[in-house]
């Protein structure tokens, strides 16, 4: 879409009206993060920390994943994040098709505008909406291309609130995603250096 923009996405989802989600939220949880990120998570949706601030992953699953970013050497301020839906379930249930539905064209333009060299994806739903997977668990930790874009899969910091074992694991990922992303940054600037270099 031309003359497309972050900004007027978010100004967009603030004033959605599009599904039964717009009539039981505080507020609409856009994403936040670089225009220009390398990195885009996608999680499930707004929690109840979310839905008051109007910003994604600031509650306890949210201070994990900033601890553990910041272990695998990836500063939150250089990810893009958001979530499949950007309004909050009510009592945090998992979001209905027509509600995932509802949000997609928001997701798409986003992905677009960032352009991000992988996406990370964060628990079953937003596994399940995306490429239409069934298990994150069993397949966490993989790099998975479809349509054309790159996805790394791992489970939802929310899980590692209930299961301490998977704070482990997700912690793990994230330094495999971290590994990916400097592969990506070290082929692309080999790209430009002349033949010779490589000799």
């Amino acid at each position: 879409m031309k003359n497309d923009s972050l900004e007027k996405v978010a100004a967009e989802i603030i004033g959605c009206p599009l599904c039964k989600l717009a009539r039981t939220r505080r507020n609409a949880v856009p994403g936040e993060g670089q225009v220009s990120a390398k990195i885009m998570f996608i999680g499930e949706a707004p929690g109840r920390n979310e839905d008051e601030k109007g910003r994604p992953f600031v509650g306890y699953a949210g201070k994990i994943l900033d601890e553990l970013l910041k272990k695998a050497g990836i500063q939150r301020s250089e990810v893009f994040i958001t979530n499949i839906v950007k309004c909050r379930p009510p009592d945090n249930r998992i979001p209905e098709d027509d509600e995932i539905s509802a949000c997609r064209p928001y997701l798409e333009r986003q992905i677009a505008l960032v352009g991000p060299k992988i996406i990370c994806i964060l628990g079953r739903t937003a596994y399940s909406s995306l490429l239409g997977g069934k298990s994150i668990t069993a397949s966490r930790g993989k790099i998975v291309k479809n349509g054309g874009r790159k996805y790394f899969l791992t489970i939802h910091p929310a899980a590692t609130i209930y299961n301490k074992a998977m704070r482990e694991v997700l912690e793990q990922d994230l330094s495999k995603l971290a590994n990916e992303i400097k592969r990506l940054n070290s082929d692309d600037n080999n790209k430009d250096k002349p033949l010779e270099d490589f000799f």
